[in-house]
């Protein structure tokens, strides 16, 4: 019988323009995502599936103006779940990198679970709108995630043409790397991977 999972979160964030209730499993588990935003839902899966989360993600937001409040309001709140839910990071690798490719898309991520956030974010999808959601707000997502998780994210195009194309490849990219820097490393006895002995 599996053991059920410890590194597990749930927050709800509910403000004049938006409420955001995620539930984040990072050992596995069911997948629901319902944004109202249809392509960032379809990435939200890519992260999911790929990444081995076990993620239910539930969003209304002020649709009417745009969905920047919305996929903002995610990142804070997934970021939130994901700080809490992988702890003290102590017996982690920490490190992760992945590079996915999309047919002519190549984009290449690579973190670091510090507990300082910071983002690198040369990825250029362009500004036509994929289906009826604006690219630009990618970054405002990843912004989101690594300031509320404390991550340190790169995120880097190395090819690509097509925005849905480079869009998924660059969160396939993101969910390997979580995955990688997720798993525990037994060398380190359960040890912080720091050598300050801790991680902010």
């Amino acid at each position: 019988m599996t053991e059920p999972s410890t590194r597990r979160s749930q927050r709800q964030r509910t403000t004049a323009e938006t409420d955001v209730a995620v539930t984040l499993d990072l050992d596995g588990g069911p997948v629901e995502i319902d944004t109202g935003v249809p392509f960032f839902d379809h990435m939200l899966h890519q992260l999911a599936k790929h990444g081995g989360l076990g993620l239910s993600i539930a969003a209304k937001g002020d649709l009417d103006v745009d969905a920047h409040h919305t996929v903002e309001d995610v990142g804070i709140t997934f970021g939130a779940c994901f700080r809490e839910a992988v702890g003290d990071r102590a017996g982690l690798r920490r490190f992760g990198w992945a590079t996915c490719i999309l047919d002519e898309a190549r984009v290449e991520v690579a973190l670091d679970l510090s507990g300082r956030p910071f983002l690198v974010w040369d990825l250029d999808p362009g500004r036509e709108r994929i289906g009826d959601f604006d690219p630009q707000l990618l970054e405002e997502f990843a912004r989101a995630f690594c300031v509320d998780a404390g991550v340190s994210l790169h995120v880097v195009q190395h090819a690509g043409q097509n925005a849905h194309h480079v869009t998924e490849a660059a969160f396939k990219a993101l969910a390997r790397a979580l995955s990688d820097a997720l798993t525990s490393d037994p060398r380190r006895g359960g040890d912080a991977p720091s050598t300050k002995g801790m991680l902010a």
